[in-house]
Parts: C-alpha cells; structure tokens; sequence
C-alpha cells in the first residue's frame, strides 16, 4: 500500500503542473501562434531528455519503436499539444481543465478492451455521471462557452486516454527517460513542418513569453510526463485516471486567483458531477477480484 501511495504522489505532479498550462498559456503566451507553441513546448522538453545520460537508456528509437514513437509522439503530445494551446485560448482556464477531467472515465473505458482491466458497474455509472456534469458545465456558464474551444478540449482529451493507454500497454520494457524524449522529440518534430507552412518562421519572443515557454516546456512538460509515465508503470490505467483529477482542480483555482474567473450556481453543480462521478467510477473493487491487488 506504501509503494501505491508513493507511485500516486510521483503521478499527482503531471496533473498538478498540466492545470497550470491553462493560465500560463492564456495569460503568457502569445495567442497567435499555437503550432509554434506546440513545438517549442514539446521539442525543448524532448531534446532535454534526451540530452541526459542513463544507464541503460537508448537515446533513439530501435525497431518498432520508431513507427510507435510516431504515433504515442502525435497522440500525446503534437495534435494534443495544439489541442490544448487553442483550448486556453477560447476557454476560461477553468472550463478548459474542468472538461480534461473526463479523461479518467474515458482512459477506464480504453483500458478495458486493451489492457484487460475490466471495468466494474460503477466505474460505468461514475463514467454517465461525470460527462453529465460537463454538459452542465459548458451549456450553463456566464457566457456561451466557445463551441471550437469545446471540441478542441474533448478531441484533445480523447487523443491523450488512447496515447497513455497504449504507452502503458507498449512501454513496460522501455525505460522511462527514453519512453518520454522520444515521445516529446517526435511530437514535436512533427508540428515544424505545419508550423512553417501555417505560421512562417518561429515568433519573436518577449522575455515574459520566454519565461513562459521555459514553464512548460521544463516543468509541465519534461518533468510532468516522466512522473506520469512512472506512475503508469506502477499503478493501474484507471488508478492513474483518478489523479488525473488534481488537473481541473489545479486549473480552477489557479483561473480564480489568477485570472479573477467566477462560476454560476450550475457549474459548480457540474464540477461536482464531474469530481463525483469519477470519484464513483473508481470505488472500491470486489473483494477477490484478482485486478485489485495488482498495481503494476
């Protein structure tokens, strides 16, 4: 139980350090240039990592792992990254995280089919709970809530459970420092080639907007996907969805502090909706259920 706990604290800082994108973007970051963003939030972080000796660490990929790469790098980190960038951009920080926060019912549902982690009847039930109360968050703010903004959260949501499902089902024999690099590496590598068709060459950086990509690229991304993946090898898919948990609720304070973002009576409903229902989706399993005492 000490070792779950441990695993569960490592795991607690990606969410922590992802809730926090959403202001630093929105409040940072320049708001016209979202596939430069991408790249140089993930390139950075990939190179870093791959920059850093250890043993037993290959620093390229070797056989399948070049075309598996590709596909976690564009999953969980080029398409998603993009994703994120314009969502901070059209959404309040909080809105934006709190719609995130469905990524532990959708993760339970992918890891039933691909890891054989079978869910139970409440995690179903929590799953119906949880995406009820985003309805009623995102039709019941005090503005209409960007419908592009919208479908950029929920498609970047979606991207990520499959990448971190797959990661968790192809990665047990890679090590993680290279499991990490060649994913941030390849997604980034794969925005360049959109960024300079759509965007030119890269922006002129202010000092504040450096600082600002020097956040996320070292701290929400290169040190939050070690600790993400770390737990995802030790604990399972579902168990890492609900630590996802600590993402909205990092992105809603810091959107109240920072940002002064206020709610209506019906979201905050929906933000317990949704903070229940996956709460509910993860309850205790059936005793004698051979899944639950297997961490790894």
């Amino acid at each position: 139980m000490e070792a779950i706990w441990r695993w569960m604290l490592v795991g607690a800082i990606a969410p922590v350090a992802w809730g926090s994108t959403y202001v630093v973007t929105a409040q940072l970051l320049p708001a016209e240039s979202p596939l430069w963003g991408s790249v140089l939030r993930a390139l950075p972080a990939g190179l870093l990592l791959l920059a850093v000796p250890a043993r037993g660490s290959s620093r390229l990929p070797h056989g399948a792992w070049w075309w598996r790469s590709a596909v976690l790098g564009v999953l969980n980190v080029g398409a998603f990254f993009i994703l994120i960038y314009l969502a901070a951009q059209l959404l309040p920080s909080s809105l934006a995280a709190m719609l995130m926060s469905t990524s532990p019912a959708v993760m339970m549902l992918l890891a039933w089919p691909l890891l054989h982690e079978r869910p139970q009847v409440l995690s179903l039930l929590g799953a119906a709970l949880g995406f009820t109360g985003v309805a009623l968050m995102v039709t019941t703010g005090p503005a209409v809530a960007n419908p592009a903004g919208i479908l950029a959260s929920m498609a970047a949501m979606t991207m990520s459970s499959v990448g971190f499902v797959l990661t968790k089902r192809w990665g047990a024999d890679v090590p993680l420092l290279s499991l990490s690099a060649w994913q941030l590496t390849m997604g980034g590598l794969a925005i360049v080639p959109a960024a300079l068709a759509v965007e030119g060459l890269p922006p002129a950086l202010s000092v504040t907007e450096a600082l600002g990509f020097a956040y996320v690229s070292l701290i929400a991304t290169a040190l939050a996907y070690l600790a993400w993946f770390s737990a995802l090898r030790h604990l399972r898919a579902g168990a890492v969805g609900l630590i996802g948990l600590l993402n909205p609720v990092s992105g809603v304070a810091l959107g109240a502090l920072v940002a002064g973002e206020s709610f209506t009576i019906p979201q905050i409903v929906g933000m317990a909706l949704v903070l229940a229902g996956i709460l509910l989706g993860h309850g205790r399993r059936r005793t004698g259920d051979p899944a639950a005492a297997r961490v790894g």
